[in-house]
Formats: C-alpha cells, sequence, structure tokens
C-alpha cells in the first residue's frame, strides 16, 4: 500500500507540475512571435530560414530557462528549423502531430495537453504553441517547455523527492495500517468477544446466559451451537435433577409401600416359628397362604415400583408395529376371567365384527390393559360388570374399558394417574397404586391421552385412543 501510494503520488504530483508549467508558459509561442518576427522575417529572400535569428531567438530564450526548446513547423507539422536539431543534408527531416497543436490553441492553453518531442520520438511533452502567416507561408512556433535539460533535471530532483516521499508515506501508512488493523480486529472479534464473555458467565454458574441475537451475529453458526449447547446442558441438569428426585422418593416411598406387607410377614413367620407345636393343620396352611400372598404382593409392588421409576426417567422407548388389538383383547380376557369368576364379576368383551389392528407397542398397551382390568376387577363388587369394549372412530381405534363398581370421587379424579395423592395435610400419602401412573406414562410415550369418565356408585370408564393400521 505505502509503495503504491507513493508512485501514485509522485505520477499525478508529476502531472500537475508540468500541468502549472504548461499553463504558466501557453502565451510563449506568441511572445516569440510578437517580439521576434515583429522586426525580422524568420525565412530570407531566398525562402530559407533565418538561421542567425532563431539562433539569437535560443541564445535569449536559453538565457531564461536552460529547459526551452523552440522549433519553427510549416503548416503539415514538418519542422522547419531548430537549433538544436541537425539539419545536415544527411539527416532525415523530421515532423510532430498537429492534432495536439491545433487543440491547445483551441483552447488558449487552458488545458493540459502533451505533444511530439521531436528529439526523443514516442515520447510527450508539455508545450506551447502558436500560429504564424509570414511571407504567405504559414505554420506554427511550436515550443518545447520540458526539453532534454528539463528532464534531466526534474529525473534528479524526484529521485530525491521519492526517497522523501518514501520514508514519510512509509511511516504515515504503518501508523495509519496499525491504527486500521487494531479497528479491524476490535470490530471482527466484537462478536466473539460478547460470545466469550457469555461463554464465562454461563461457566461461572448463570445458567440464563445466552447469546442474544445469534441470527446478526458474524459467526451465527456458533452463536446458535452455544444456544442450543446451552439449552441442551440445562435441560439435562434438569432431567438429572428429576431422576434424583425420583430416586429421592422412590426410595421413601419403597420404605413406606414395603413396611406394611414386610411386618406381615415377619409376624406370621414369628407366629409359626414361637407355635409351630401347638397350631393345627388348617392353621398352619392358612398363615403360610396368607404369607404366600403378602411375598406375592410385595413382589408386586417391587416391580410395580421399578417399571415407574423406569418410565419416569424415559428410560423406556416404544417400538411400534401393526398388531391385532382384537386378539390381544380376547386374551387379556381370557387370562382374567378366572381372577374375575372368584369375584363372582363378568368380564366380557364387546368388538366390531372385523379385526381391528392397530399402530403401537404391544407390549406397553398389553401392560396398560393389564393394569386397567386389574383395577376394574379390585373395584367392582361382587356380582358386577367389567365391559372392554372395542370401536373404530375415524383413523383411530377407542378402547374403553367399563365397571359398574363404586366409581371415583369428583374431587379425586384428577389426581387418579398420580402416583400419590395428599389427602390432607396431616394424613400421610395414599393413593391408587402404581396401576394407573403407568398407564398414564404408556399413554405419554404413545403421544394419546386417557380419561376418565365416572360417578359415584355408578362405576367408571376409562378411554384411549390408538392409531388404526391401514392394511395396503
Amino acid at each position: 500500500m505505502g509503495t503504491s501510494y507513493i508512485f501514485i503520488t509522485g505520477y499525478y504530483a508529476n502531472k500537475y507540475n508540468q500541468a502549472t508549467i504548461q499553463q504558466v508558459n501557453a502565451n510563449v509561442a506568441n511572445h516569440v512571435i510578437q517580439e521576434k518576427f515583429a522586426n525580422a522575417s524568420p525565412f530570407l529572400e531566398d525562402g530559407t530560414v533565418n538561421k542567425p535569428l532563431f539562433g539569437d531567438l535560443m541564445h535569449d530564450m536559453m538565457a531564461v530557462n536552460r529547459s526551452i526548446e523552440v522549433y519553427l513547423l510549416n503548416d503539415i507539422g514538418e519542422i522547419l528549423y531548430s537549433v538544436v536539431l541537425d539539419h545536415s543534408d544527411n539527416a532525415p527531416a523530421k515532423s510532430v502531430t498537429l492534432e495536439p497543436i491545433k487543440k491547445f490553441i483551441k483552447n488558449k492553453g487552458n488545458s493540459y495537453i502533451e505533444g511530439d518531442d521531436p528529439r526523443n520520438p514516442g515520447e510527450q511533452k508539455i508545450f506551447s504553441a502558436a500560429p504564424y502567416e509570414v511571407d504567405s507561408r504559414k505554420g506554427y512556433v511550436y515550443v518545447i517547455l520540458a526539453g532534454a535539460e528539463f528532464q534531466h533535471i526534474s529525473n534528479s530532483l524526484l529521485g530525491s523527492y521519492f526517497r522523501q516521499l518514501g520514508v514519510g508515506a512509509t511511516l504515515l501508512t504503518m501508523l495509519f495500517t496499525v491504527i486500521i488493523g487494531l479497528l479491524s480486529i476490535w470490530f471482527l472479534t466484537k462478536n466473539l468477544r460478547l460470545i466469550t464473555g457469555t461463554v464465562r458467565r454461563f461457566q461461572e454458574g448463570d445458567l440464563e446466559a445466552r447469546i442474544e441475537n445469534a441470527e446478526d451475529s458474524d459467526i451465527e453458526v456458533f452463536a446458535h451451537s452455544f444456544n442450543e449447547m446451552a439449552d441442551t446442558i440445562v435441560d439435562n441438569m434438569e432431567k438429572m435433577k428429576s431422576v434424583d428426585l425420583l430416586r429421592r422418593e422412590l426410595i421413601a416411598n419403597v420404605s413406606h409401600d414395603l413396611r406394611t406387607p414386610l411386618a406381615i410377614l415377619k409376624g406370621y413367620i414369628e407366629t409359626l416359628q414361637i407355635k409351630k407345636d401347638t397350631l393345627s393343620e388348617v392353621e398352619t396352611d392358612e398363615y403360610l397362604q396368607i404369607t404366600h400372598d403378602n411375598v406375592d404382593k410385595l413382589s408386586n409392588l417391587i416391580n410395580q415400583l421399578f417399571e415407574y421409576s423406569k418410565l419416569e426417567a424415559e428410560q423406556v422407548t416404544p417400538i411400534k408395529e401393526p398388531f391385532s388389538i382384537t386378539e390381544l383383547s380376547h386374551d387379556l380376557i381370557a387370562k382374567f376371567n378366572v381372577l374375575a369368576q372368584k369375584k363372582e364379576i363378568k368380564l366380557q368383551l364387546e368388538n366390531p365384527k372385523e379385526n381391528c389392528m392397530v399402530f403401537a407397542d404391544v407390549s406397553l398397551v398389553e401392560r396398560a390393559l393389564q393394569n386397567l382390568i386389574e383395577n376394574a376387577i379390585k373395584y367392582t363388587n361382587p356380582h358386577g360388570l367389567v365391559t372392554l369394549s372395542l370401536n373404530k372412530i375415524g383413523n383411530n381405534i377407542e378402547i374403553n374399558l367399563t365397571d359398574n363398581g363404586a366409581g371415583i370421587p369428583l374431587n379425586e379424579q384428577p389426581f387418579i394417574f398420580d402416583r400419590y395423592k395428599q389427602v390432607n395435610e396431616s394424613a400421610k400419602k395414599q393413593g391408587y397404586g402404581l396401576g394407573l401412573a403407568i398407564v398414564k406414562k404408556i399413554m405419554d410415550l404413545h403421544d394419546t391421552t386417557i380419561t376418565v369418565l365416572s360417578k359415584p356408585k355408578e362405576g367408571s370408564s376409562f378411554v384411549f385412543n390408538l392409531p388404526a393400521y391401514q392394511i395396503q
């Protein structure tokens, strides 16, 4: 940049200097004609050039300015005479282009124009020119204002000027380069500094720190990536907190829920040990059956707790596939029919004649229906009725499990899918078990909802939809 600046400055400074010289000396050719040609003709009687006149003319001109060269031209641009040229018989005739001369005369010397240099063909020099007409002869007085002497001195001074200009321009360019570089670095790293500060705030614990207006940043991809990473980290931390809270609740609930069956088991086992010699065979079998039932209850409770905790921690991913909900319903009715008969409850299936296909996770749907049927049988009085019905509605299959049991109080219906509900401030936690809570989590995994319709002493209905599978 400095070198370019030096050459450009030197070039235009030289052009400016030459333009100034040309305009200052624009009337030199006119003065020559008015002063010299008024008292003496530039041509002798034989038609040749008056060489003594031009000798005196050049002497006078060079006394004032050694760089001036005077040429006498005819009307077609041929050089008739000049002291600085060789006019021997063997010397080739020279000429100059008249177009710049005519343009100079037309503009009255007010514009920068260069013309041919007779002593250096192919080069252009500043000049002054004026037309003459003497003894029926026409032509031009052509004055080179920056001749060979001027060129020599100019080149010498220009070298010194360039050296001085080079030092100054280099220092000035370096100064501006440093300033522009610092400003550029400051501007280009402004967003990077903002992002760095935001990252540092996030590192120091400000989890709400985000890069604002990320789309306006010149490193938009990095800004968006940081915001997404921060959101992911915070989300994972929340999940970890949730899992940790779940773990604590699980431990507390397991301790609470397991205390009763363990106490019963311990009590009957101690009774068997103490009174083994005095108990009858019937009493022993009864105690063992009670112990066995509580072991089953304990085992089922533990399985439900761990199943729910896995669903709560989002460790279960549904594997969806097409299957027949009709066949699955028949199998479950047959499986629970024995339990229903023991309580003298009628368990029945109502379904369309055609086979209903759904697209879902068969194992999770089976688990949800098992819990609903178990819950219905549990809360239905003897001689009651539990009905599982299937209905095709649009692109969905509606599954409805209805019983005519005790029903659910209206004030408790919003809490039946919670693992525990608080009855009052002083009471211990109690709930409807984990069955319905597991059903709710399974429905969430299938992006559907389950609703309950219940009235006290009239029974309850649990309804949910699954997407129907269209056989191609």
